[in-house]
């Protein structure tokens, strides 16, 4: 009977693909047979075993003298499934580099993995800075940095730069690296350098210069023709350059020094590489990104909105999109209270003492809305969850035996973002951080920072991130807190990091002011990196908010403060989701995670009957129906619903489900307990089905 089975299913996957175009009314006419064994169904079909059962049924003739009745439009099922899958199935839910790059995977180098890519995209720019005044006399220059994916030049000019303009760059550029021009270092006095600026009539140069501190000021020269205040690196002759790895991409607007109040220039950003293999995988990832915008797939999936007549830079969260949430909210709780947590829950505002205290005021008031009065007392909506956690540590006197002391709130903040850098879900003015606070002796400091790593590679790994980039950063210049402290706290997190074996760098000086802390940036589908994860040492907060605990010899010490965040933000990490997966999520996370789609209206009740034992199990299911059984299907797809069951009287009769999903493609007909049991597995190992 087995062979039997798999027999028949395998000639109707077979008849799937011959009959996709056929009506019902052909269908119910045409008569052809399957008469040969699996293994040669490609064989051509005799007409004599399929014939007309009454006005809505054929019976198929097999194999082994066996044949069943199906409704006509049970065969156009498979046929739809069949079209369907051949249509929009093509495209897999999450592309790895190597299929964005072809049969050849090729993995992008970065500034700091290379040492030739800084000097590359430095020279790039001022190749690019060069061109463009040789092109259009009247340009006046500003800065023109590297970045992490190549560089770009900010521009004073009256007519705004067009697509053919920067073919035309581009030309100019590609003419300058073929000449092999010298790049040269020169070291001038602040005063000859003051003399040449105002001698080529460049004032935004004037306030370059005036915010250089050294006395000495270098120069680089390109050739004998053009120069620009730097510091360098540099190649040693634009020849070094690759022009057919260089690429002009696009034009934005900048204000001078970052200042809204100041004057618009043009930026012009490229992209510079060692090979144009790098480059075509680049430009390839680029594509690929494009296709995975959370914010197209946010409004395509019906899973958030941004609704400027409400207020830019405010997320609302739509069914499905808060469904999503409420998963990642519930699996974060249960963890951390696993892991010794106590949760917390408080308020959006506070007075304004509250801030002077901890010092926003004095240094994050830019970010921060104006407050308001009530009662004759100023409120502020929160920036920060900080104070809230350390009000509630300072609501008891500690003994050293309470120590550690972990609390954990998924808090909204409310920071002021100007227009133009609001950016879908990764730069909004209110979101929800999943911040926690470990207050403890300093002898703990490695430890905790040990199990708040453990933490964070179970969490992101949870969502199918598991390879970080790592970064250790030191005390910087301005800081609080003696060298013994810092050292201490630097070599405990150095120390946790080695106990638990990732790869990290040094980011020397580039702690913030209250203490060092370790970044973890993840990498996503098509090899793009993104900073989540933060571990912060204070030694700030104690000491302003005088935080005190009683130690062995009942004495008052001051306990140490560690901030630290793994999501970062649930609105921007959502995003990162959705790129990540391009809106195909995992089956525990997606919103619906099957959907019924019955033949005709008839088996409606049965589907809903289905849908609800479903639910029962905590499974997301839905019955659609009302249109074309290859439209039902194609929708399904479209909305990356992971599981579809097509329902006819067959499936009622035998009380089960006709499945396909997303990843598995068909499983077959199994009994409605057996689909159930696949899907609870699925979402108990975190993996598609």
């Amino acid at each position: 009977e087995r062979e039997r089975e798999s027999t028949h299913s395998r000639h109707l996957t077979a008849m799937a693909f011959v009959v996709p175009a056929l009506s019902r009314r052909a269908l119910g006419s045409l008569c052809f047979s399957l008469s040969h064994p699996p293994c040669c169904w490609w064989q051509p079909f005799l007409t004599r075993d399929l014939r007309p059962v009454g006005r809505r049924k054929v019976r198929f003739g097999f194999p082994y003298s066996y044949g069943r009745q199906y409704q006509c439009r049970e065969v156009e099922a498979f046929s739809s499934l069949a079209a369907a899958q051949e249509s929009v199935g093509r495209m897999e839910p999450v592309t790895k580099m190597e299929d964005v790059n072809g049969a050849k995977h090729v993995v992008l180098p970065t500034n700091e993995s290379s040492q030739n890519l800084v000097p590359i995209r430095h020279t790039s720019a001022h190749v690019m800075a060069m061109a463009v005044q040789k092109l259009y006399p009247s340009a006046q220059v500003t800065i023109g940095p590297w970045i992490e994916k190549g560089f770009y030049y900010d521009f004073d000019m009256a007519e705004p730069f067009t697509e053919n303009d920067l073919k035309k760059i581009k030309k100019e550029m590609d003419h300058i690296i073929v000449r092999n021009l010298p790049l040269r270092r020169e070291e001038v006095s602040r005063e000859e350098a003051e003399r040449r600026i105002k001698e080529i009539n460049e004032p935004y140069k004037l306030e370059i210069l005036d915010s250089i501190k050294s006395e000495l000021i270098t120069i680089y020269h390109i050739g004998d023709e053009w120069w620009d205040l730097c510091a360098g690196p540099h190649v040693e002759s634009t020849g070094q350059l690759n022009k057919k790895a260089i690429e002009l991409e696009w034009v934005a607007g900048a204000y001078w020094r970052g200042d809204e109040n100041n004057r618009m220039l043009q930026r012009i950003y490229g992209t510079a590489w060692e090979t144009v293999e790098h480059l075509r995988a680049y430009k390839l990832q680029q594509e690929e990104a494009k296709r995975r915008d959370h914010r197209r797939i946010g409004q395509d999936l019906d899973l958030f909105s941004l609704q400027e007549e409400a207020g830019g830079g405010l997320v609302f969260w739509h069914p499905k999109g808060a469904i999503i949430r409420h998963l990642i909210e519930d699996f974060w709780k249960k963890i951390h209270l696993q892991r010794g947590y106590k949760l917390l829950y408080t308020p959006h505002v506070a007075k304004m003492d509250l801030w002077k205290t901890s010092g926003h005021l004095d240094f994050y008031k830019e970010n921060m809305f104006d407050q308001m009065s009530i009662e004759d007392d100023l409120y502020q909506l929160r920036p920060m969850n900080c104070p809230y956690h350390i009000q509630i540590y300072k609501d008891a006197l500690r003994s050293y035996r309470d120590l550690p002391f972990r609390v954990a709130e998924l808090g909204t903040v409310y920071r002021y973002e100007k227009s133009g850098a609001l950016h879908g879900l990764f730069r909004v003015r209110g979101f929800t951080q999943d911040d926690a606070h470990i207050f403890c002796l300093p002898e703990q400091i490695r430890g905790e920072i040990r199990a708040v790593l453990d933490l964070t590679e179970s969490i992101l790994s949870q969502f199918g991130f598991k390879k970080y980039e790592v970064n250790l950063s030191t005390k910087p210049e301005k800081a609080v807190g003696s060298d013994e402290i810092w050292e201490n706290a630097t070599v405990a997190l150095k120390e946790a990091l080695d106990d638990k074996g990732w790869n990290y760098a040094f980011d020397d000086g580039g702690g913030t002011f209250y203490g060092p802390k370790i970044d973890v940036k993840i990498e996503d589908a098509i090899g793009r990196k993104w900073q989540c994860s933060t571990i912060q040492v204070d030694f700030n907060l104690p000491e302003r908010f005088k935080l005190v605990y009683i130690d062995s010899s009942q004495e008052r010490k001051q306990p140490i403060m560690i901030h630290r965040a793994i999501l970062g933000s649930l609105e921007r990490f959502f995003g990162i989701l959705i790129e990540n997966y391009a809106g195909d999520f995992p089956l525990w996370l997606a919103p619906v995670q099957a959907r019924l789609l019955p033949v005709t209206d008839s088996e409606v009740p049965y589907c809903q009957k289905v849908v609800a034992k479903m639910a029962g199990e905590d499974i997301r299911a839905e019955v659609v129906s009302g249109e074309r059984l290859s439209r039902l299907i194609r929708n399904a797809e479209t909305q990356r619903i992971p599981l579809m069951a097509v329902v006819g009287q067959r499936e009622v009769e035998s009380h089960t489900l006709t499945v396909r999903t997303r990843h598995g493609g068909e499983l077959g007909t199994l009994s409605v307990d057996e689909v159930l049991s696949k899907i609870k597995q699925s979402v108990a190992n975190r993996t598609f089905l």
